[in-house]
């Protein structure tokens, strides 16, 4: 059974200074603790969402770092059965761009340039609890990802009927 102290849930708004840091809210650094003994995480590029006009919506992912062994592991063991190409897509847009990262005693992390690029992170952000993990997300970009998933909503579904949604 999983401890669902140690999972990632909610939204959060937050805010990113000119030098990239923020603050990773305490929720979200208390089940970081909970899941791993190692204080260390690992900031990735999210799986592009498709807005459905023919653009992504980029945002981050962070994974506690015993998540993100299993996670690297899966992938380069092919557990998914991908092509080459998909594969060699996967490994480019989420291993290679992994930094690993560790947040100061007030739970405040630097975000590498290079991924706050990626995402578009210059001011207001969100992070946004995601089960295993959590995500990280300009604001704009959240909002129209948020109405992309209104639109990819199963409405009448049986299977969420059955789980009481």
């Amino acid at each position: 059974m999983v401890d669902e102290s140690a999972l990632f849930g909610g939204e959060n708004p937050s805010s990113i200074d000119g030098k990239g840091r923020t603050c990773i809210p305490a929720r979200f650094r208390d089940a970081l603790v909970s899941r791993s003994a190692d204080e260390r995480f690992i900031i990735t590029k999210a799986a592009p969402v498709d807005l459905g006009d023919g653009t992504f919506g980029r945002g981050l992912s962070v994974f506690p770092l015993t998540e993100w062994r299993e996670i690297k592991k899966k992938i380069l063991t092919n557990e998914g059965g991908f092509t080459s190409v998909q594969l060699n897509s996967i490994k480019r847009q989420i291993i290679n761009p992994a930094e690993e990262c560790t947040a100061d005693k007030l739970g405040r992390v630097l975000v590498p340039a290079s991924l706050r690029t990626h995402a578009g992170l210059e001011r207001d952000i969100w992070f946004v609890g995601m089960g295993q993990r959590f995500d990280i997300w300009s604001k704009e970009t959240y909002s129209r990802v948020n109405t992309q998933d209104e639109k990819n909503f199963p409405l009448e579904s049986e299977a969420l009927a059955a789980m009481g949604i």
